[in-house]
């Protein structure tokens, strides 16, 4: 488990924000349908799923975006396992994930049996999900990791407060742990954090952002 937890204020009784980083975890104006815009979407998802798909995320947070896959993954009818991993630094205690996630009724079935089994880290496997959240900066873990994915959820906090998250050299990690034509995608439009992901190999988009934010990014792994 990690050293660090995360540190939590609560934004009206119902939005937790990091102290660490001064950044709320999901959006204020409806995190779900963010995350389905920016992450489900910006990946084409649920359209490219089948047998085996597996998604990487960089930063776990609540699971809202794992519960939201998870619940796109069945309701599209997919029977076997969505592979999800997640690398997360500052794990919540699944109790405040618990609160978190009460701001979103639509995922209650999800959560409900993700809660139930949930223990704050590691892996979990249920007959549709298989789920590992490794606790551990990324910047160290990832490198060394030994799998490819479908589609990553670049899901930091603000590279304004978190520029850890965002740097060149993850960006690499990043491309090289996604298969060919695999995807990516983040709510941020940053310069920095597109020109890392070209360079990492991706062929990168901008694209209209989900609410007040104007844009956000989708990358493709560009075939060698």
């Amino acid at each position: 488990m990690a050293d660090q937890t995360a540190c939590l204020s609560w934004r009206d009784e119902r939005i937790p924000v990091s102290e660490q980083f001064d950044d709320p975890y999901f959006s204020i104006h409806n995190g779900l349908a963010e995350t389905e815009h920016v992450f489900l979407a910006g990946n084409d998802l649920p359209a490219r799923f089948g047998a085996g798909f597996h998604v990487a995320e960089l930063g776990f947070g609540t699971g809202l975006n794992m519960l939201t896959v998870w619940r796109a993954w069945e309701q599209s009818g997919q029977t076997t396992p969505l592979r999800f991993t997640s690398f997360e630094a500052f794990p919540m205690d699944p109790a405040d994930m618990a609160r978190a996630l009460e701001a979103f009724p639509e995922i209650k079935p999800w959560a409900d049996r993700f809660l139930a089994v949930w223990s704050g880290g590691g892996e979990l496997k249920l007959e549709t999900l298989h789920l590992e959240v490794i606790i551990a900066d990324a910047r160290q873990s990832l490198p060394g990791w030994d799998q490819s994915v479908d589609a990553w959820f670049l899901d930091g906090f603000s590279p304004a407060k978190n520029p850890e998250l965002w740097g060149a050299d993850l960006m690499q990690a990043v491309a090289d742990h996604t298969k060919s034509d695999g995807t990516a995608a983040t709510y941020t439009a940053a310069g920095f954090v597109r020109r890392g992901l070209e360079d990492a190999g991706f062929t990168v988009a901008r694209t209209p952002g989900y609410g007040r934010k104007r844009h956000m990014t989708r990358a493709t792994k560009t075939t060698t």
